[in-house]
């Protein structure tokens, strides 16, 4: 693992406990993972190798210290619902975007409503302007890093501003089965619509080549806010299927995305941006490995939005720049897992 590499140790000390859409699973025997797409998740101390000037005291949103605690709490809160009572499971691993370090996670995994779990981070501080970055928080009880890298995507070839988010890529064991984890928050829809589809077409194929690279008999876990919907060319350029096939990727939310259901809304239209898909060795496990079993949008009542005309909408952090104490634009996703 190179230096830049941040995984957490910190929390081997012990440390005091304090509306879904999708194929649910119930039962104590299976396993989950989560992504995140946290919206602006940063520390209100000004990096001045990046851009984050807006969410600093002295910036544009006015991110104080006290909003960054709250942003904190919100988030923990978020993860803590995901594992609580006799239906729910508690992740073994959750993927996040729009992290800018690792104070950050660290603070995070130490909040009073997580911080029994002893969740650790793997995290590298990549090339993004503004500093945000994806992450991987995992349960050292159910998951157990090998190694890990960041996967830089290079868009020189097509736009002055080559720097995006990288793509995080983490082996680990995972109940007894070796798992290659993808994290990725692909380039986003702001410019002209070519240009940045053809940013995502460029993320697509490198995260190809990087699972191509890997055994036929790999089991998969692609994660992230990719930008685009399930039926966009960039997620079928992975090679997806919405069926499970023994040769394709499974995406499993397309059926959701064409019921009218997403992730996050854009002047009233959703879009299912957030998305985990899994190779064909976990959608069609074998006895005695893991392999799918179900998937859902992750929206309880708390992180739903129900004024100013966005009923029904993640209740997001900011309206505006103002502080409204949010949790995020995007909801959740889950999945699971059984053997």
């Amino acid at each position: 693992m190179t230096k830049a590499a941040c995984i957490s140790l910190i929390l081997s000390l012990t440390l005091f406990s304090c509306g879904r859409s999708g194929t649910r699973a119930t039962s104590s025997s299976k396993f989950a993972v989560a992504f995140y797409n946290c919206e602006n998740f940063f520390d209100p101390a000004n990096d001045p190798e990046k851009d984050d000037d807006e969410f600093t005291p002295e910036g544009k949103y006015h991110y104080t210290q006290r909003i960054y605690e709250q942003k904190l709490h919100n988030i923990a809160t978020v993860f803590q619902s995901m594992g609580e009572g006799d239906e729910k499971i508690k992740p073994a691993m959750i993927g996040l975007a729009e992290v800018e370090n690792d104070k950050v996670l660290q603070d995070l995994a130490a909040q009073p409503e997580i911080a029994q779990r002893q969740y650790r981070f793997i995290w590298f501080r990549g090339p993004d302007p503004r500093g945000i970055n994806v992450a991987l928080l995992y349960d050292p009880q159910q998951f157990k890093p090998l190694s890990s890298e960041a996967i830089p995507i290079d868009l020189s070839g097509i736009s002055t501003n080559s720097h995006t988010r990288d793509i995080l890529h983490v082996r680990g064991t995972f109940s007894g089965d070796t798992v290659d984890v993808f994290v990725n928050h692909w380039p986003s829809r702001r410019g002209e619509e070519e240009a940045s589809e053809e940013k995502r077409a460029v993320a697509a194929a490198a995260l190809r080549r990087n699972c191509v690279r890997l055994t036929p008999s790999a089991k998969i876990i692609i994660m992230g806010d990719f930008n685009d919907n399930p039926t966009d060319s960039s997620i079928s350029a992975l090679g997806t299927s919405a069926n499970r096939s023994q040769d394709k990727f499974y995406d499993p939310w397309a059926a959701l995305y064409a019921s009218g259901q997403g992730t996050e809304a854009y002047k009233g239209e959703w879009n299912l941006f957030d998305q985990i898909i899994i190779s064909p060795t976990l959608a069609n496990g074998a006895n005695g490995h893991l392999h799918f079993a179900g998937n859902e949008i992750y929206k309880p009542e708390f992180i739903v939005d129900h004024y100013h005309g966005h009923d029904g909408e993640p209740h997001r952090s900011f309206a505006g720049t103002h502080w409204i104490n949010g949790y995020s634009d995007h909801f959740p996703v889950m999945m699971y897992f059984e053997k």
